[in-house]
């Protein structure tokens, strides 16, 4: 075959030949069998099984791979250096390429693709959320799911439903699935060991979502900072607001998810005890709240106020659930002015909080579990490919108060209907559908 790409070859061998993509083991990156065509030029010839390689059809088939999507635009040059070809042969594929249809022209030396284009995934991915009601997990799961496209990869996605037996049959039917490797979020600390048991034992790598499991990489907050984050705006509060004279600390953890998410109040104690010494010597309350659950929680604090007199109270919260819970406990006994509260998550729930006057909540930590996809994509990635890998990988925290809600949460607007300063009160059966987030 001569070395020129003759057009009329070209075109030939591209709409006459009925062409399926196997795989990219070529070196132009892509190899196409013609399933059916006319006799051409070939180059070779595979004994018994008459496969037909055509040059140009490769080069023509390694241009279109080039491009990501039908949205990506590029250059000349960037096309000849993805493909490996010289440019002049570059040139003259690409404007065939134009004239046939199959690729656009983006203003003088721009190149768009015009097809959707089957590409083989390079990996398997497992993931199991929490359970599909949260929305700190839904807001996950949807970044998951735009960053495993995007890196084209196959995402099997399964609910451990906050218990700890699905748990269990999850790492189970992933390790049966023999995908490449897991990314698990469940906070039942009881069985982490058996999970990871579960994955190490079928030499499957896995990341552990905000609760460490033996034989995992972890990626999740770096719960004693947000919590002394918090511990510490909470003293500054108290201090500005009531001058240091609060009478109570209530402390709202999960104790199912073990130590290190109640870490959090740990941070939170030692943040309140520097900057307020005398947060010491102050009587304490901790209240497990089974699960997280917004309605034991407001149980919880509701019989707390009952019983104990009414006292100026810090409230440390977990998460934002466990904090939205205890405003409307106070709130209920008309108690609201004599309670400082932070919470964890900085939900959209606690931001609208936040917005009310004379709001209870003082504050939350945002975790921004958006970002969470596009990050635990790469950090699978680097553990396939076999990069180095911190055993710990932490998110971002800032703190959120009604001073820069707004600043930082511009669009919230948006996301509620009404009057954008109200914010939903939540009770009973509500309550099932707010953010766990461990």
């Amino acid at each position: 075959m001569k070395r020129g790409v003759g057009r009329k070859t070209l075109l030939s061998a591209l709409f006459k030949a009925k062409i399926a993509v196997l795989t990219a083991d070529s070196p132009a990156g892509v190899a196409f069998h013609l399933m059916k065509s006319e006799p051409l030029h070939t180059s070779s010839v595979q004994r018994g099984k008459r496969i037909y390689t055509v040059r140009a059809v490769v080069r023509a088939a390694a241009i279109v791979a080039a491009f990501s999507s039908t949205s990506e635009v590029l250059e000349l040059r960037t096309v000849a250096k993805r493909t490996k070809l010289n440019k002049g042969t570059t040139f003259r594929i690409l404007e065939t390429l134009v004239e046939t249809g199959l690729l656009d022209r983006v203003g003088k030396i721009g190149y768009r693709s015009r097809l959707w284009q089957m590409r083989v995934r390079r990996f398997r991915i497992g993931y199991a959320s929490q359970s599909n009601l949260l929305p700190f997990t839904g807001i996950v799961t949807d970044s998951l799911l735009n960053a495993a496209s995007n890196a084209e990869i196959d995402l099997v996605i399964l609910n451990n439903q906050f218990s700890p037996r699905i748990a269990l049959e999850n790492a189970q039917r992933f390790v049966a699935e023999k995908v490449d490797l897991v990314i698990d979020s469940q906070i039942n600390y009881s069985v982490a060991a058996q999970i990871g048991a579960k994955f190490s034992d079928a030499g499957i790598p896995f990341i552990a979502v905000d609760i460490p499991h033996p034989g995992g990489f972890y990626f999740g907050a770096d719960n004693y900072k947000a919590g002394r984050m918090a511990g510490r705006w909470l003293a500054q509060w108290a201090m500005n607001h009531w001058k240091g004279t609060a009478e109570q600390i209530i402390y709202l953890g999960i104790d199912a998810a073990g130590p290190t998410l109640n870490s959090r109040l740990i941070g939170m104690s030692d943040g309140l005890s520097e900057l307020m010494p005398s947060s010491k010597a102050l009587p304490n309350c901790y209240y497990d709240t089974k699960g997280g659950q917004f309605d034991a929680t407001l149980d919880t604090v509701r019989k707390h106020l009952r019983l104990r007199k009414r006292k100026r109270a810090l409230v440390a919260a977990v998460n934002d659930t466990t904090a939205l819970a205890t405003v409307q406990a106070f709130r209920e006994a008309g108690l609201q002015e004599q309670c400082a509260i932070v919470g964890q998550d900085a939900s959209f729930e606690a931001r609208q909080e936040l917005r009310r006057p004379l709001t209870p909540l003082v504050g939350s930590v945002a975790y921004y579990p958006e970002t969470y996809g596009d990050r635990l994509i790469q950090l699978a990635l680097n553990i396939l490919e076999k990069k180095h890998v911190p055993p710990a990988v932490f998110t971002s925290h800032e703190l959120v108060t009604s001073k820069n809600v707004d600043r930082m949460y511009p669009n919230d607007g948006w996301m509620h209907f009404g009057d954008p300063h109200a914010a939903p009160l939540l009770s009973g059966k509500s309550a099932r559908a707010r953010d766990l987030h461990a």
